[in-house]
């Protein structure tokens, strides 16, 4: 039975989501504060994680939580559900690790939905790796089975949304994958400006190993390509 955590402040949002979670077979347990909930994850770290970004009297408490549970894990599945809807929240939140932001209009289908498609892509990683998983493009190594991306042998620790993202790129070179291909890809649905911070986000961890990194190409008006 997975086991999620949902960090939310107003009780009866918080009960409300919990009540379906636990209908759809899921173990729950939910945090109305950031101590409290830091403190649960530092004793056993939840299957996936569901934070809202206010929390009692930190207006940002969310982010906090978010940073520091991705630093106990680069592969924790982390959704943001939140009333908070501006763009600079979304990019905020996304910076900060996580999976996925969702506002809190979403519906319980839709929402369910995002929880199955993270968790089937998180099992992917206790998959034994097979030669045939494996993908190389020069200096990149994809390990399609533990989810794994390595650039000159070093380990590149990508969320499992930016992992579907580098995968989709690099299995065809040269070819042209718009934004809605690699939504497709990474069984996500967001706006235009969400998969940007995206790109932008796993650049950047590229360039802490390699500086003069350069394959993930933009063609502007049509989307993204993988090029040596």
């Amino acid at each position: 039975m997975k086991n999620i955590v949902i960090v939310e402040d107003e009780t009866a949002i918080r009960e409300n989501y919990m009540d379906v979670l636990k209908k759809h077979g899921y173990q729950v347990q939910g945090y109305d504060n950031r101590p409290d909930a830091q403190a649960a994850f530092e004793q056993q770290l939840p299957d996936l994680a569901i934070i809202d970004i206010g929390l009692q009297d930190e207006i940002d408490g969310g982010f906090t939580l978010c940073q520091s549970l991705r630093a106990m894990s680069p592969t924790l599945p982390i959704i943001f559900l939140t009333a908070r809807d501006s763009d600079f929240d979304t990019v905020c939140g996304l910076r900060m690790g996580a999976d996925d932001y969702l506002t809190k209009d979403v519906s319980l289908p839709h929402l369910m939905a995002r929880i199955a498609a993270l968790f089937r892509r998180s099992d992917l990683m206790a998959t034994p790796t097979e030669q045939d998983t494996l993908m190389e493009r020069g200096p990149l190594t994809i390990d399609k089975n533990k989810m794994q991306i390595f650039w000159n042998k070093q380990l590149i620790e990508l969320t499992v949304t930016e992992f579907w993202m580098v995968y989709a790129l690099a299995k065809r070179p040269g070819h042209v994958k718009s934004r809605h291909d690699l939504m497709d890809e990474a069984q996500v649905v967001v706006d235009d400006s969400t998969i940007t911070s995206h790109i932008k986000r796993i650049r950047k961890k590229f360039m802490q190993f390699d500086s003069e990194f350069d394959c993930i190409n933009t063609v502007y008006g049509m989307g993204y390509r993988w090029g040596a």
